[in-house]
């Protein structure tokens, strides 16, 4: 870090046990993001409520390159921070999981969600039909499957999107859900429907 940790307690006695456990977890950030400018946290007890139970709370702001970032009050359970040592924990739990996100903003990583399977329809029967998938594969879809479109409308080699469940049926697997898509959301190269 450029800047030494700050540690703070509000309304509550300093202890050597509780900061060394901050400052073990500020040492562990940099595993999420290698270069921390500074770190402050804040212990707080608040004045005691009503049933003189005291709740704390904890404040962690890091500085990173171009932002900062900050876990504030009470992350989590209320009822589980009547132990400093927990709301600490906490608090870091939280700032560790925005830092990761940081680190992986500044790299440029983007999550891929997977596309659903998609195929064209290759046979119809009256209230049944078989789609042959991009993977070369030949999926059975009954007529209460299809979204977003009527049965009747579809035709041999219709452009779908569909989600396959496994040991539904002793035939093998099928489609709980056939949506049609347009030419141009089809990723795959035409399937001839023969």
């Amino acid at each position: 870090m450029d800047t030494p940790l700050e540690i703070a307690f509000h309304n509550i006695e300093s202890s050597d046990a509780l900061e060394q456990k901050i400052r073990d977890r500020v040492d562990r950030m940099h595993r999420f993001f290698h270069h921390i400018n500074s770190v402050r946290v804040a212990v707080e007890a608040p004045h005691r409520s009503q049933v003189n139970a005291q709740e704390f709370h904890v404040r962690i702001v890091a500085r990173v390159p171009d932002d900062e970032l900050v876990v504030s009050r009470d992350p989590g359970d209320r009822w589980t921070h009547h132990d400093a040592f927990l709301a600490v924990r906490d608090a870091f739990e939280a700032m560790e999981k925005q830092l990761e996100a940081h680190s992986q903003k500044v790299r440029g990583d983007v999550k891929h969600h997977p596309m659903p399977p998609q195929g064209r329809v290759r046979r119809l029967f009256p209230d049944y039909g078989f789609i042959a998938t991009t993977d070369h594969r030949e999926i059975y879809f009954h007529r209460n499957a299809l979204v977003d479109a009527d049965f009747d409308s579809l035709k041999e080699g219709t452009p779908v999107e569909l989600t396959v469940v496994y040991g539904e049926s002793p035939e093998g697997p099928q489609a709980t859900t056939v949506r049609p898509i347009r030419e141009t959301e089809f990723a795959a190269e035409p399937i001839n429907p023969e």
